[in-house]
C-alpha cells in the first residue's frame, strides 16, 4: 500500500501521534485528510504537510457527537470519490486519578462513545467509498490497556472508574476489528488494530499524569506498519503490538461478545439490527 496519490484519512490528526503519522504520510505523496475538533491547529498541520510538498486539507467534527460523525463522513464523500486508507486515531484517555463520569452529546459515557463508537459508525458511513477503493486499509489504534466489556452497565454507570472506562473502550475497538475483518473478507479491505507505543509523549498522557515513556515517532511508525506494508496485505482481524502481531484479551476472540457489541452498535447509532434485541438481551 504504497501512499503515493492515495487519499487518507487520519482522525485526530492535528496533535500528537496522530499528527506525525498525517505529515508522514503527506510527506510520502498522499491526500492527508486531517481531523480534529480545533480549526487552528487544523490548519497549522495542513500548513505543515504543504510547507513540505504535500496535500492536505481539514475537516473538523467533534467526535463526541455522532451527528458530527455522520456530517465528517458526509464531508469526506463531498470531496473524494475514493478512500484508500482510513485511519481511525482520534481518543480521550482516562482522565487520570479521580475523573468523573462524562457523556458524549447523545448520552453515552465519553470514553465508550469516542474511542470506540464514533469510529464504529465513521467506518460504516465510509466502507461504501473504501469498497470502491479496494485494495484498502483500515487501521483501528487501540491499546495494550484492555478490560472486558461488561454488557449488563457498558455505559459505566456504577463504579465508574476513568481507566476502567478507557480500558473498555479500546477493547471494544479490538472485537469491532475482529468482527469485521470477518465482514469483510473477500472485499479487498484489510482491517486491523494496534497499541502503537506505551506512554508516548502525548498530551493524552500527560493529562493523566504519567511521564511519558516513548516517542510519538515510534508510535507513528507502528501505525504507519499496519497503513503500508506490503506485508499486511490480506492479512485481516489481527491485533499488533507495537509492529508485531499480539494477542489481545480472550474477549475479543469471543464470537457472541462480538455479536453482542456489533447489535447493540448498531442501536446506539441508530441502525438496530433484526436480530439485535436477542443478541444482547
Amino acid at each position: 500500500m504504497e501512499p503515493k496519490d492515495k487519499t487518507i484519512l487520519v482522525t485526530g490528526s492535528t496533535d500528537g501521534v496522530g499528527r506525525v503519522v498525517a505529515e508522514r504520510l503527506g510527506a510520502a505523496g498522499a491526500r492527508v485528510l486531517v481531523h480534529g475538533r480545533d480549526a487552528g491547529r487544523g490548519k497549522a498541520t495542513v500548513a505543515a504537510i504543504e510547507a513540505k510538498g504535500g496535500k492536505a486539507e481539514f475537516l473538523g467534527a467533534d467526535l463526541a457527537s455522532l451527528a458530527e460523525v455522520r456530517r465528517l463522513a458526509e464531508a469526506v464523500r463531498a470531496r473524494t470519490d475514493r478512500l484508500d486508507i482510513l485511519i481511525n486515531n482520534a481518543g480521550v484517555g482516562t482522565g487520570g486519578q479521580g475523573a468523573k463520569r462524562q457523556v458524549s452529546a447523545d448520552g453515552y459515557e465519553l470514553r465508550f462513545a469516542v474511542n470506540y463508537l464514533a469510529g464504529f459508525l465513521l467506518t460504516s458511513e465510509l466502507l461504501p467509498l473504501l469498497k470502491a477503493s479496494a485494495p484498502a486499509r483500515i487501521v483501528n489504534v487501540a491499546s495494550a490497556g484492555q478490560q472486558a466489556i461488561d454488557f449488563d452497565d457498558i455505559m459505566l454507570t456504577h463504579g465508574y472508574s476513568g481507566v476502567r472506562a478507557y480500558c473498555q473502550s479500546k477493547l471494544a475497538q479490538i472485537l469491532f476489528t475482529v468482527d469485521l475483518a470477518e465482514q469483510l473478507e473477500g472485499t479487498g479491505i484489510t482491517v486491523n488494530a494496534l497499541h502503537p507505543a506505551s506512554y508516548m509523549d502525548t498530551t493524552m498522557v500527560r493529562q493523566a499524569g504519567v511521564t511519558p515513556w516513548s516517542s510519538v515517532e515510534t508510535g507513528a511508525d507502528a501505525i504507519l506498519n499496519l497503513a503500508t506494508s506490503p506485508a499486511l496485505e490480506g492479512r485481516s482481524g489481527r491485533y499488533f503490538d507495537g509492529q508485531r502481531e499480539s494477542r489481545a484479551d480472550a474477549q475479543a476472540y469471543d464470537e457472541k461478545a462480538r455479536r453482542r457489541l456489533r447489535a447493540l452498535s448498531l442501536e446506539l447509532i441508530g441502525h438496530p439490527s433484526p436480530t439485535s434485541r436477542e443478541q444482547h438481551s
